[in-house]
């Protein structure tokens, strides 16, 4: 196989905003596993600073796998995925981009999409979460305008006003909320605001504290009624036993983990110690969205919105309508290029 890819910069429609960081581009890179026969397969990373990887990071593990994939079996993924993480164990995006393209190869090969490769009932949908992003109050009640009518959403919050955050969105939507505080919580308050994010209907909330401080995670857990996912304490399988006290739940995300292979293994892990699960996402294509979306028959939460985010998406994937996604019905990923 011959690899190659290319820088993504898509732009935010709006400012983006968590607890830590503001961004209006997120700087992504698409590559490609090309066959002798000539079919290719597509994959994407969209690195994350958080988990100390960047665009030129990426592209160099790129560079660098070119010799271990010129003759690798495009359907031996569990050896290659695995050689990918001992050479480059910091660098999940990148072995992520790696492993959707692997999928997505395996599939056009075989003519079949990524479900059938997985054994998954392709007809399954499920409703995601729309991510509203920290502003001003004005603005965000601005941006729940604009989305109101969709069945969830997700507010990231993390700032003192978080409260009359919830408070002002609530006037205008009836919305499930499900909050992120994205690590941006001190212990001192959590409980209280809880209880009253309960009242203004918060059906769950991730990542309250900031990473490793699982004692207080299992405090809060058994003080209130809301679901605690981990979504930053949550990066692969081998997490996992260490949060089985602490949380009720777990965010995979592709970026996180390394790809489809490692999201599997989280799934089936998080399963046998009775944990809910989220698939969620970073700011993204169509392309590792739709890759993630061919997960959601076995989770409980889809949070797969970060095309939705973007104004130049040029790929079309995974369906939307009315906060529901569906798969495409075509070869490996489902994805191509914007007509």
């Amino acid at each position: 196989m011959k690899i190659s890819f290319q820088p993504l910069d898509l732009q935010l429609k709006h400012t983006f905003r968590i607890s830590r960081e503001t961004k209006d581009v997120q700087n992504n890179i698409i590559v490609s596993l090309t066959e002798e026969s000539g079919v290719s397969g597509i994959g994407e990373a969209a690195p994350s600073l958080f988990f100390g990887e960047n665009p030129a990071r990426v592209m160099e593990v790129f560079r660098q796998s070119a010799g271990l994939l010129q003759n690798a079996n495009p359907f031996h993924i569990e050896d290659i995925t695995a050689q990918l993480k001992q050479k480059f164990p910091g660098n999940a995006a990148a072995r992520a981009a790696i492993d959707i393209a692997l999928h997505d190869l395996a599939g056009k090969i075989l003519k079949a999409p990524l479900s059938a490769l997985l054994g998954l009932n392709p007809h399954h949908t499920m409703v995601t979460s729309f991510t509203i992003g920290l502003d001003t109050i004005e603005k965000m009640c601005e941006k729940i305008e604009e989305v109101k009518n969709l069945p969830v959403l997700k507010i990231k919050v993390g700032c003192d006003d978080d409260i009359t955050i919830l408070e002002e969105l609530r006037k205008i939507t009836k919305a499930v909320f499900r909050v992120d505080a994205n690590t941006g919580w001190s212990e001192e308050g959590a409980i209280r605001r809880l209880h009253r994010m309960e009242e203004l209907g918060v059906e769950l909330v991730e990542q309250p504290f900031p990473v490793g401080n699982f004692k207080a995670l299992a405090k809060l857990k058994n003080k209130v009624k809301i679901p605690i996912f981990a979504d930053e304490d949550a990066v692969d399988s081998r997490s996992i036993p260490q949060l089985i006290h602490a949380v009720d739940g777990i965010n995979i995300k592709l970026m996180k983990c390394g790809g489809i292979r490692e999201a599997l293994r989280m799934i089936h892990t998080a399963r046998a110690h009775g944990l809910k699960i989220m698939i969620g996402c970073n700011i993204e294509s169509s392309v590792s969205i739709t890759a993630a979306a061919h997960l959601m028959s076995l989770v409980d939460y889809v949070d797969l919105d970060g095309n939705l985010l973007v104004s130049n998406d040029p790929y079309e994937g995974v369906y939307f309508e009315g906060g529901r996604l569906s798969l495409p019905e075509r070869e490996g990923l489902g994805v191509r290029m914007r007509a």
